[in-house]
């Protein structure tokens, strides 16, 4: 598949099919994402693949503590200025998304969607060393979760190839306490992020619905050319 169209067809999507991924496919996926570029070379990232019983045993104890507050390893963001708050999705489906916002049962029902992680039949939660990202105990060395961001991307492009759908996800990592219990994880492990990966279900509503991007000229100014 030509790169061009990866880029254009990845979509973020929260309506999975039931059907397993075969492990060999996702073997096969994962290698080729392992040449994403890091800080000199140190490819920071660790994966844990997970599908079903441990999976099943993640999310109900996800759905458990849905009506707890998260308190994942990286802080989510809970300000949103100008302009990035005019670019969120639901900021532009007009007054009636604004009533469901305010929708106490709507935003508990999305809650437990988050919690359920969307019925993906399987997460790649990516991981790092927690040593490693807090340079002795002070200073923040974000290279290496941006590093897992790279690799991140590679998997979500090289998903399109195989017909596969994903939903990146910090909902998926909301309750890292919980996938550290399932999985065994030691608390050195810095849980990044959980990439939801499956066959997308394109009869769901949202399988429809793309982000917009902001133009190019918007973002960008050029120095240096006639």
């Amino acid at each position: 598949m030509d790169i061009t169209d990866a880029v254009n067809k990845r979509k973020t999507f929260r309506g999975f099919k039931p059907d397993p991924v075969p492990q060999e496919i996702l073997r096969e996926l994962m290698g080729l994402a392992l040449r994403a570029p890091s800080w000199a070379n140190t490819q920071p990232w660790e994966f844990a693949i997970v599908t079903g019983k441990k999976l099943e045993e993640i999310r109900q104890g996800f759905i458990q503590k849905a009506a707890e507050e998260p308190h994942p390893d990286l802080a989510f963001p809970r300000v949103f200025p100008e302009p990035y708050l005019s670019r969120l999705p639901a900021m532009r489906r007009g007054p009636e998304a604004a009533k469901r916002r305010d929708d106490k049962e709507f935003r508990k029902e999305m809650r437990l969607q988050g919690a359920r992680l969307y019925g993906v039949p399987c997460v790649i939660y990516i991981h790092t060393d927690r040593s490693f990202y807090l340079q002795q105990g002070e200073s923040v060395n974000v290279y290496s979760v941006f590093d897992c961001g790279l690799i991140a991307e590679n998997i979500m492009l090289l998903a399109v190839k195989y017909g596969l759908g994903t939903v990146p996800a910090a909902q998926a990592v909301m309750y890292p306490d919980v996938i550290r219990r399932v999985l065994g994880l030691p608390d050195s492990r810095l849980i990044v992020l959980g990439i939801g990966i499956g066959y997308p279900d394109m009869n769901h509503p949202q399988s429809q619905v793309y982000s917009t991007r902001e133009p190019l000229d918007k973002v960008t100014k050029w120095y240096g050319f006639d």
